[in-house]
């Protein structure tokens, strides 16, 4: 008979100002690969196993909305660490929210945190005797990490930060603190309680309860990979995760099936199935989902965007929030902007722009056309030129293009608009009224000629410059 692991909550510091990053938006709110940065760390616990997340803030409204809105109240809990006093005082501050019997510490700035990296330390404390767990890692070059002290049996005695080093041997030692920890709560509770600010900066170090800990219980090392300790503090460590992340997101989409080329860039909540080719210097952001078999071109960029299968995405499309369905055709440069559906074996060629419009199965606009809030039949055909006068200044209306009508080059379509089944748009009309049905609509001004009035009209105006 097995039995269940004690449940587990998260402690994730994030309560820095982040005065480095110059900005007014709170540190680990700044995005990288289409996530905000406390999202990493936060998201790795889940999947690590916690039940609860305490998200240690210094009070910041516009974070804790954020957290709230995408894990929910019953999943995030905020505790407010003010003023800030160390990060052993952010702990005492989120243990005052843990409900679980083991507790994870992380931290809100560490993006390329991941569940696997935690597995380890969670395990470590089913060990009998062993109260704490800390993530350690071999970096050749040491220098600026607290380092891992052992005896000489090899067991954790204290982790000793940079500054206090206090031989060459100590600054030789090549194993250090990711900062990241597993406990027992009660007896984590009990070493932050004694925690004392014996600093120049009077604050309390959480690496101080390594030291509390290993008088008492074995402290274990698991070593992690030195990715994990990278830390963002200001704009150049974000912009240097954010690089290491999408490598790791384009080799993560190669093992399951999907050729990317070069550096395209992919955000982490993309979903691409097997067989799909992204190009280089594509952007899939946000949302995006693409079907398997479909070939997305050079430079495109996808934002939240549903692609079917099998569809060709020609060079420099731009798709947001839109749909677009199987054996479909796109570009190159076609614009789809939000709320734009385009059916399957539909296309949309090159400099064709659409808004808020329904391009249905087999319909085809292939050139240089403009459609907003319209309504495009099956099989019908949009000439080059076209464009839905879709806004008056104040209202933006509608137009409904019938199943296989055809329309003309450089024709201009006055919405509201109907044009029926089948109909025929002359190129070069203006459409103001429906059109029924079958019928043929030409709205055109009469063609004038006036024989040998050319050379007149050259010397009126070559007169009029002089003046």
């Amino acid at each position: 008979m097995t039995t269940s692991a004690p449940r587990l909550s998260a402690i994730v510091l994030a309560a820095g100002k982040g005065t480095r990053m110059k900005s007014q938006l709170p540190k680990v709110l700044h995005p990288l690969c289409g996530r905000p940065l406390v999202d990493y760390p936060v998201q790795a616990a889940f999947e690590a196993g916690a039940d609860q997340v305490v998200v240690v803030t210094s009070g910041q409204p516009e974070l804790t909305a954020a957290l709230e809105a995408r894990y929910g109240k019953e999943r995030i809990s905020i505790a407010v660490q003010d003023p800030p006093r160390g990060t052993g005082d952010a702990v005492r501050a989120g243990l005052s929210a843990v409900k679980h019997p083991r507790t994870l510490i992380l931290y809100g700035d560490t993006p390329l945190l991941r569940a696997q990296d935690l597995t380890g330390l969670i395990q470590a404390l089913d060990v009998a005797g062993q109260e704490l767990s800390i993530l350690t890692a071999l970096l050749d070059v040491p220098f600026g990490y607290g380092r891992v002290l052992r005896d000489a049996a090899g067991n954790v005695q204290e982790v000793r930060e940079q500054r206090d080093l206090q031989s060459d041997a100590e600054r030789a030692i090549r194993e250090v603190n990711a900062g990241m920890y597993a406990a027992n709560t009660e007896k984590l509770r009990a070493a932050v309680a004694e925690l004392q600010p014996n600093n120049a900066q009077g604050e309390y170090y959480l690496t101080d309860i390594v030291a509390s800990l290993a008088k008492i219980s074995r402290v274990a090392p698991v070593q992690g990979e030195a990715e994990a300790l990278l830390g963002v503090n200001d704009r150049a460590d974000l912009g240097r995760a954010e690089e290491l992340l999408f490598a790791r997101n384009r080799d993560q989409h190669r093992k399951a099936g999907v050729t990317v080329h070069g550096d395209a860039r992919i955000d982490s909540g993309v979903e691409i199935a097997a067989d799909v080719e992204i190009g280089a210097g594509v952007s899939l952001r946000g949302n995006t989902k693409i079907g398997t078999g479909t070939r997305v071109d050079v430079g495109s960029v996808l934002v939240d965007a549903q692609i079917g299968e099998n569809v060709e995405v020609k060079p420099y499309c731009v798709i947001a929030q839109s749909s677009v369905g199987d054996r479909a055709q796109l570009g190159p440069f076609a614009h789809l902007r939000p709320d734009s559906e385009i059916e399957a074996e539909a296309h949309v060629g090159n400099f064709v722009e659409t808004k808020k419009t329904r391009v249905r199965r087999g319909a085809k606009a292939n050139h240089l056309a403009y459609l907003g809030d319209a309504d495009v039949g099956e099989r019908a055909n949009i000439g080059a030129g076209t464009i839905v006068c879709n806004y008056d200044g104040f209202v933006k209306r509608q137009t409904t293009i019938g199943e296989g009508a055809f329309i003309g080059s450089d024709s201009q379509l006055i919405a509201p608009v109907t044009i029926g089944k089948n109909a025929y748009v002359g190129t070069g009309s203006t459409i103001t009224e429906d059109v029924p049905e079958g019928a043929l609509a030409i709205g055109r001004a009469r063609q004038v000629n006036k024989p040998g009035y050319a050379a007149k009209l050259r010397e009126k105006l070559a007169a009029a410059k002089k003046k």
